[in-house]
């Protein structure tokens, strides 16, 4: 797979691949990261991933000639299969209404019915690319070329937390109150992020997201669940 490289600053080399969301480049920026964490961690600050790109923070200035030697090995691995999950976690949504305030609009400039929108939301398998934007943010890769829509050309000032939305060719899941610009069509009662949690964020980086219709009623009886801390997350 193509690749370049650029050096942003004598200690940071970003790694940009071609410009979609595959998980052939999810599994080879996996497969370096494990290698430079085993292999070269004294030396390296911060690893950063994108859909597209790889950032090495290294903790001193690195010569162009060093890093092409490093590069020449990284391209050299043999890509560990293994390193894509399998794990698969169900996430409710309650579509429409007033937790899904865009997905009329969204249904009739797409000329579908609202039914048939939230069966192919429903109907894909997400990637998680990485986490990003905000805490507990998901960037998911695999939503149906059908779905896909601009950004609003006016940003919404506040989405509620736990909105599911959809923005260019990305669906995901706003963790807290914010300001966006992506089409909302439901929400989940799940905490995305627990800052005080074990684990402050369930999915990994790599693991597999489907979405599950459930009514109101559901809604409010999870959202207690949550609020107790008694709901636990499903495995598909």
């Amino acid at each position: 797979m193509k690749k370049s490289y650029f050096q942003i600053s004598p200690n940071l080399i970003e790694i940009r691949w071609p410009k979609e969301i595959s998980d052939a480049i999810l599994l080879e920026q996996l497969t370096w990261r494990t290698f430079l964490k085993k292999n070269h961690a004294d030396r390296i600050l911060e690893i950063r991933i994108g859909f597209n790109t790889l950032s090495i923070l290294f903790d001193k200035n690195i010569s162009i000639t060093e890093w092409a030697d490093l590069y020449n090995v990284l391209q050299n691995l043999e890509l560990n299969q293994t390193i894509l999950s399998q794990s698969i976690w169900k996430i409710p949504v309650c579509y429409g209404g007033e937790y899904g305030y865009d997905l009329e609009n969204l249904s009739r400039e797409k000329d579908i019915s609202e039914k048939d929108l939230i069966q192919l939301h429903q109907a894909k398998t997400y990637r998680l690319h990485f986490y990003g934007f905000l805490p507990g943010f998901m960037y998911l890769g695999g939503l149906d070329p059908k779905l896909e829509s601009p950004r609003k050309s006016i940003p919404d000032r506040n989405i509620p937390t736990g909105s599911v939305a959809i923005g260019g060719n990305q669906t995901g899941i706003y963790p807290m109150e914010s300001p966006g610009g992506w089409h909302v069509i439901g929400r989940t009662p799940l905490r995305l992020f627990d800052v005080e949690g074990e684990e402050q964020v369930i999915p990994k980086q790599g693991d597999l997201i489907i979405f599950e219709e459930i009514d109101q009623a559901d809604f409010n009886r999870i959202e207690q669940l949550v609020q107790h801390g008694q709901y636990q997350w499903k495995n598909a």
